[in-house]
């Protein structure tokens, strides 16, 4: 078995892994198509998911 060598990586919590959302905006164009604007979640930029937290060391872990 191997090991993965991307870093492991946590659904956002603020957008739940969804990231980009398509947004009415009312109204249709000349063509009859709904007006839309793309929004990406601020905390993980349209990607879905953050980086997983790196423990850190304490000074009576380095100490042991």
């Amino acid at each position: 078995m191997t090991q993965s060598t991307r870093p492991a990586s946590h659904i956002c919590r603020d957008c739940d892994g969804f990231a980009s959302v398509k947004v009415t905006l009312g109204g249709r164009d000349r063509h009859g198509h709904l007006r839309t604007i793309t929004a990406h979640c601020p905390t993980c930029h349209g990607v879905g998911t953050t980086p997983a937290r790196r423990a850190r060391l304490t000074d009576w872990a380095v100490a042991a």
